[in-house]
């Protein structure tokens, strides 16, 4: 009766007890090994109680968080990859999207040197009420999930309108809560538009 491997990949192989057979016996490790090199675990809890010592250069699948990561010797990190699709972020009343020709306003969430980072694209155009701009500056109707919020505050710069605005930037408040929210704006500084694009910011 084969047995299978103590790393849980469902490699088998034969016993003593087994009739001898050497291409059965090939066949089974190369089938068993092809489809497996790079090891799959449902979750990175499962992955530790399966292999307590692992060695560096293994390399695993996290099927609950679709992440690659690879064993460096002190621990576990992840491939930088950048293949999440482009979410476009709803928008608040007062805002609407394609400011300065930036296109909609899009976020995802990648992998770069280890760590989850979200990355925005797109512009907005922006409306005011008595010198304030609408929302509190709040531009997103629906919170980013949770996937896509930063552990604190995140301040970033921006790119504005020169038009009716002192300034060339404002910044960007990338909230525990999940809101995107504009600041800077008010008394003599309210550009009609704001990009996003080429912000990168670590969560």
């Amino acid at each position: 009766m084969p047995l299978t491997d103590s790393y849980g990949q469902g490699v088998t192989y034969p016993t003593l007890t087994d009739k001898p057979n050497a291409q059965t016996l090939g066949q089974g490790i190369v089938d068993g090994l092809t489809p497996k090199v790079v090891m799959t675990f449902a979750s990175a809890v499962v992955r530790g109680a399966t292999i307590k010592k692992p060695a560096a250069g293994m390399v695993a699948w996290l099927k609950d968080v679709g992440r690659l990561e690879v064993f460096d010797g002190a621990g576990w990190v992840s491939f930088g990859y950048g293949t999440n699709a482009w979410k476009t972020i709803p928008l608040a009343s007062g805002f609407t999207g394609n400011g300065n020709s930036n296109g909609t306003p899009q976020y995802r969430v990648v992998t770069l040197f280890g760590e989850d980072t979200i990355m925005l694209r797109g512009g907005l155009n922006l409306t005011y009420t008595a010198g304030n701009i609408k929302n509190n500056g709040v531009f997103n109707s629906t919170a980013l999930p949770t996937v896509a919020r930063p552990a604190t505050l995140r301040t970033v710069p921006v790119a504005c309108s020169a038009i009716a605005s002192t300034v060339t930037s404002l910044k960007l408040d990338i909230k525990t809560n999940g809101d995107l929210g504009i600041v800077g704006t008010g008394g003599k500084d309210l550009p009609p538009w704001v990009s996003l694009s080429g912000v990168i910011c670590s969560l």
